[in-house]
Order: structure tokens, then C-alpha cells, then sequence
């Protein structure tokens, strides 16, 4: 996969960051229901456009993105979950854990990723959700940076 260019500024200019917030927040949505229902997260994209609830342009692609890098982002959180296959994850979690994967992968910052994926956790999940969030993307941050 080639890096997608990471965004113009600082993530948090121009209220930029509360509208990538909201396309994670849709994107987690979409990824949920399709993990749920055992179906492609693009086909749900799909359905959501055809039933005219609106999706941002960025939820679209980390949807996208994350459908395409599935097989290996679900190796990246084998290799680095101790302990917890993938499909042994709350499907909360694990759909959190795939975007803020694909999101490393796309170039956007360390730091920026793991807040934002910390931060879904608690409000979608658990408190220890959030700590197993952090654990397992600061693993694999690390690695990156070896």
C-alpha cells in the first residue's frame, strides 16, 4: 500500500480535527455493523448512501482502506495482541484497533492515531478497552519505529 499523503497543517487547525473525529466516528459504525452482519464494510457504505444518511468523504476512505488492508491489518494485531486473537476481540475494539492500523499505515501521525483511537474506545467501549488500545498500538508504533 502506498503511504497516503498525511493532511495540510497540523491535525487540529481550522477545526479540521473535529470533522476527521466525526468521519472515525461513522467509519467505526460502518465497520461495526459490517463485522456484525459478516458482510464487506463497503457494501454497507453502500446501503447507507442508497438509505441517504450521510457519510464524510474521509469516513469513505479509511472504510475503503481498511476493507482493502484487512488481511494485513489483521496479521499487524495478531502479531502484536498478546494474547487475543483477532477474532477473539470485542468486535468494538477490534474495528477501532483496524482503522487506527490502516491510519498509521496512511502516514497520519503517531500520537494523533493511538488519542483518537483511545478516545473512541471510551466513548464506544470500556476504560480497559482503552488501555488494551493503547497497549497494543504502542507495540506496534515501536516496531514502526525500529
Amino acid at each position: 500500500m502506498s503511504p497516503r499523503p498525511a493532511p495540510a497543517g497540523p491535525e487540529r487547525g481550522s477545526f479540521g480535527y473535529r470533522r476527521r473525529r466525526h468521519a472515525r466516528r461513522v467509519a467505526i459504525d460502518l465497520l461495526y455493523e459490517a463485522d456484525v452482519l459478516g458482510r464487506k464494510p463497503t457494501e454497507v457504505l453502500e446501503e447507507w448512501r442508497t438509505a441517504g444518511r450521510p457519510v464524510p468523504p474521509y469516513a469513505e476512505e479509511l472504510v475503503a482502506g481498511v476493507e482493502s488492508e484487512a488481511g494485513t491489518i489483521d496479521a499487524m494485531l495478531s502479531a502484536h495482541a498478546e494474547g487475543w486473537p483477532v477474532h477473539r476481540m470485542a468486535v468494538v475494539d477490534r474495528n477501532i484497533l483496524r482503522l487506527a492500523c490502516y491510519e498509521l499505515q496512511a502516514g497520519i501521525p503517531v500520537a494523533v492515531v493511538v488519542n483518537e483511537a483511545v478516545e473512541l474506545a471510551h466513548d464506544l467501549s470500556t476504560e480497559d478497552s482503552g488501555r488494551f488500545i493503547n497497549g497494543v498500538l504502542g507495540r506496534i508504533a515501536r516496531e514502526g519505529e525500529s
